[in-house]
Order: C-alpha cells, then sequence, then structure tokens
C-alpha cells in the first residue's frame, strides 16, 4: 500500500464531502497508507470546536483518526513556509513517502521543489485518481469536488477549475 501524508487542509478539504454513499476520505484510508504529522490531530481538534462546514469536516476526520498514524518531526528551519507544510514536506521526506496530500494552492510550486522523490497530489487531483481506479464515476468526482469547492471557497481558484474542466472531459 503506497504511503500517503496528508496534511490537516487536506484533510478538511476530504472531510466536507463525507457522505453516507461518497466519501473521498475513506476512499483515501482505504487506498494509502496514511500518515500526518502529530500536530495535525492538535490542528483537527482546533478546527473541530467551530460550528461550521470545516468544524464538521475536521469532526469526521477524527472519528476515523484510529486508521491513520502519527508521526513526529524536527523542523527545517530553512523551510521557507508555516510550519504545518514545513513539517509535511519534511516528514514526507524522512520517510520517502509515494505521495504527499496537500491544498496549499498558493504554494504549490515552493512545496513541489521542496519534496525529494515524493509526488504531491490535492484533493481535486485524488480526485481524478479516484475517477482512473473506478472508486468514483467522472459526474461523482464533479459533484464532490462542487461540493468541496463550495465548502473551501475555492470556487474562483484557477487551479481547481481546471481539474474540474478535465473532470468534465473524463
Amino acid at each position: 500500500m503506497a504511503r500517503l501524508i496528508a496534511d490537516s487542509s487536506a484533510l478538511v478539504s476530504l472531510g466536507t464531502a463525507a457522505t453516507a454513499d461518497l466519501d473521498p476520505l475513506e476512499f483515501c484510508l482505504e487506498t494509502y497508507d496514511v500518515v500526518v504529522r502529530t500536530d495535525v490531530v492538535a490542528e483537527l481538534e482546533e478546527i473541530a470546536s467551530y460550528d461550521d462546514a470545516h468544524g464538521r469536516a475536521a469532526t469526521a476526520v477524527l472519528a476515523r483518526a484510529e486508521t491513520f498514524s502519527t508521526r513526529t518531526v524536527d523542523l527545517d528551519a530553512e523551510f521557507p513556509l508555516d510550519d504545518g507544510e514545513n513539517a509535511a514536506v519534511t516528514l514526507a521526506n524522512d520517510l520517502e513517502a509515494e505521495l504527499f496530500l496537500c491544498d496549499e494552492f498558493t504554494h504549490l510550486g515552493l512545496i513541489h521543489a521542496s519534496l525529494a522523490d515524493t509526488r504531491l497530489v490535492t484533493t481535486p487531483t485524488l480526485l481524478s485518481a479516484f475517477v482512473r481506479t473506478g472508486k468514483l464515476s467522472p459526474t461523482d468526482a464533479r459533484d464532490l469536488l462542487d461540493e468541496i469547492s463550495a465548502a473551501r471557497s475555492w470556487n474562483s481558484n484557477t487551479y481547481v477549475q481546471r481539474a474540474r474542466a478535465l473532470l468534465e472531459d473524463a
């Protein structure tokens, strides 16, 4: 099973769209060996304290905490992003993870350049992978992306718009 390092933002994105029939968070946890830095749990607990879509999503992720593992990581003092991305990139590199799931769209280039042999994926990319592997139909993936986009305020994000267009062509 491929190892996937996830940051809290991406987990919240997946948790946002968790429904009874189509649960991208569950697909992710079933498909990959998901590892997060230890601080992610505290971040999710803080987000879960809010009574909004993000809080409900974080609560959904925390309810499945036994299905992913946590690791501590030493921060790279030279890394030019915040401590969360710093630790997640360092963890991905230290564990030689196959995938790093991150929805930090404004810094994807820097994050990508900081990964050694780990492939950077975003939630829209992960949904596309679920289409390719038959876990989701293109229509279901588009619907989930629309739901996540609305909750995460991604509707005007050009990266997400491009991902949606690719799903429409699928």
